[in-house]
């Protein structure tokens, strides 16, 4: 795929969803980490669900550390991998006190430190907190990048290169939302709706659907 079709791909995306956001809900930088940590394996929806009335009252490190890991794991038991995924919010929230005075660093090193936390994770907190132009590679960006061509590669890291290297500068900061808003609704995993696919003209995928 060259230059002049991605761009044209990506054209496309933005006229489509202007303005990508993330799914998840959050009110702050802190609530957001903690909701992509439990995204892992799971739903936005799922996640959303288990963590509004928590977020109404935990709004800071301390004050999940003072909710305890008991009361989150009850919260989020209808999440994948819970038991885990509690023990490791209440651990970062310490981290956090104790390390980054209760604020959530916007460095890739600080956040990869924290349990939980991997490239991934951070990447998009880096990318939808801080403004980055990271892209974070879940499971609908990687089928994306495959499936179109746009950044061909066999794992995650080898797709988020190629992404970084081949995705125009002025696309970057919003590429990660609009590829897994489209992986998620459009270009699903089963059966590919492309019938109703802004961009399929421009697809290199050789088994189209209807």
């Amino acid at each position: 795929m060259n230059r002049n079709k991605r761009i044209e791909i990506f054209e496309r995306l933005k006229a489509h969803i202007p303005e990508p956001r993330t799914e998840l809900e959050y009110e702050n930088t802190f609530q957001l980490l903690v909701a992509v940590m439990l995204s892992a394996q799971a739903t936005d929806v799922s996640v959303n669900k288990a963590m509004r009335p928590v977020f109404r009252k935990i709004k800071t490190p301390q004050q999940m550390l003072d909710f305890g890991e008991e009361r989150l794991r009850e919260a989020i038991k209808t999440i994948g991998l819970f038991n885990t995924k509690a023990a490791n919010v209440i651990k970062t929230c310490r981290i956090l006190v104790e390390k980054h005075d209760g604020q959530v660093p916007d460095d890739r090193k600080a956040l990869e430190a924290l349990p939980g936390v991997g490239r991934k994770t951070a990447n998009v907190i880096l990318n939808t907190a801080f403004g980055r132009p990271t892209i974070a590679v879940d499971t609908h960006i990687f089928r994306v990048a495959n499936r179109t061509g746009i950044a061909p590669g066999r794992n995650v890291r080898e797709v988020e290169a190629r992404l970084q290297r081949l995705v125009p500068d002025e696309y970057k900061q919003d590429a990660h939302h609009w590829l897994i808003l489209h992986g998620r609704y459009t270009c699903v995993a089963r059966r590919p709706r492309c019938g109703s696919c802004v961009i399929e003209d421009l697809c290199e995928y050789r088994h189209k659907s209807e």
